[in-house]
């Protein structure tokens, strides 16, 4: 990685070189002056200004000594931790779970608390976001960031929510009561996209800019992803696919009534269960009914296959239209499933329609939606410190 010379004023050209460093900074961890002028193709005399500007901003540490032949031994410098915190929130029906990152994305505390007897959204977030960061050590003035990931609608234009289904509290107006509350910048984004954000970024589309993510869990969703940017409508409803109205169940004509969407009763996780049931497998959850089927062998392929069938019908009407190359299978159910399910829906799907995209199951094990949020929180937060370096 080097950096780019164009013509420009002397301030554009320090901040260019500034982000360059402390991007490689963060990517190969601590480096001394001379080796961060080699990797930049800046001078000695520039590099060591660079270093110079970044710790006096607080922005960069020494952090240790490199032997080397003669002379004396070179300074170590990384980027400091607690020089930007940002907090990730994964808001579910029953309970909240927020994790503290530093800037250089290390997380440092997680919390848990329940949603159950409570009525006030602004005090459970207000206390999930403090405990995060009290337990990270950090104020919560240098918390940059809160995301906050949440099932249902997030309107593009107001960031507000919209529309979540199984959180009746959560509604337009919470965003700015958060933002006066916590006095940092508070972004909802829904949580599915969230999860297509950590596969991402280390899950099973590390090397696709260009995928969907269907989750497949008590709700059914999906993500888009294009050219490396989530897709989100110009209402926020891209991806609600728990609302198409597919062929075998009733299509309820007003969703306000909150009567379960066609999709979602063929193939969430209610439907799942039921579907085990007819097949002889009864399970306490969905996830578990899956793994049944996977470990009774030939046994449990009649539930697998049935269960393909019905996902493969929101999976080819979303591939006909956009065509990704991926297909990535999440959720409790996607997780359960595995290479067995992905492969059959890759199949079925294949079958029914012209596309024929790779389905594979999630790369992801733990807390997707909160990774995500974490994430999505760094990448603002390094562009603000990072982008902003010289004054």
């Amino acid at each position: 990685m080097s950096a780019t010379r164009l013509p420009g004023t002397p301030r554009l050209l320090r901040a260019l070189n500034d982000r360059a460093a402390l991007e490689l900074l963060l990517e190969q961890g601590p480096l001394t002056r001379a080796r961060l002028g080699e990797l930049t193709g800046l001078s000695k005399v520039t590099a060591s200004q660079l270093v110079e500007r970044l710790e006096e901003r607080g922005l960069v540490a020494r952090v240790g000594e490199q032997a080397g032949g003669r002379g004396p031994n070179a300074q170590l410098y990384a980027v400091r931790p607690g020089s930007a915190y940002v907090v990730g929130v994964d808001v579910g029906a029953e309970r909240v779970v927020a994790a503290c990152a530093d800037i250089t994305g290390a997380v440092v505390s997680r919390v848990e608390q329940s949603t159950r007897d409570t009525d006030d959204p602004v005090g459970v977030v207000h206390n999930a976001v403090v405990q995060a960061a009290s337990g990270a050590g950090a104020e919560l003035s240098s918390v940059r960031r809160v995301v906050l990931g949440t099932p249902g609608l997030v309107d593009p234009a107001s960031g507000d929510i919209t529309f979540a289904f199984n959180l009746p509290r959560w509604h337009r107006g919470l965003l700015a009561a958060l933002r006066e509350d916590l006095a940092t910048p508070v972004v909802f984004e829904n949580d599915v996209n969230l999860a297509a954000v950590a596969e991402a970024q280390s899950g099973a589309a590390r090397e696709n800019r260009d995928f969907v993510l269907v989750w497949v869990g008590a709700g059914v969703g999906l993500a888009i992803m294009l050219g490396g940017r989530l897709h989100h409508g110009s209402s926020g409803a891209a991806g609600e696919i728990g609302y198409l109205p597919v062929p075998g169940v009733p299509i309820p004509r007003d969703v306000s009534r909150r009567a379960k969407p066609a999709f979602q009763q063929l193939a969430g996780a209610d439907a799942v269960l039921a579907v085990a049931r007819e097949h002889g497998l009864p399970a306490d959850s969905a996830a578990d009914a899956v793994r049944a089927a996977i470990a009774a062998g030939t046994a449990g392929g009649p539930l697998l296959d049935e269960l393909a069938r019905r996902l493969a019908l929101g999976v080819a009407s979303t591939c006909v239209v956009l065509d990704p190359p991926l297909v990535v299978l999440a959720g409790e159910v996607g997780q359960a499933g595995g290479a067995a399910l992905a492969e059959r829906v890759q199949h079925e799907v294949a079958a029914i329609t012209l596309v024929r995209p790779r389905v594979v199951p999630t790369g992801l094990t733990e807390e997707p939606i909160l990774h995500g949020a974490l994430r999505t929180a760094l990448d603002a937060v390094r562009d603000e410190v990072f982008g902003s370096t010289v004054g």
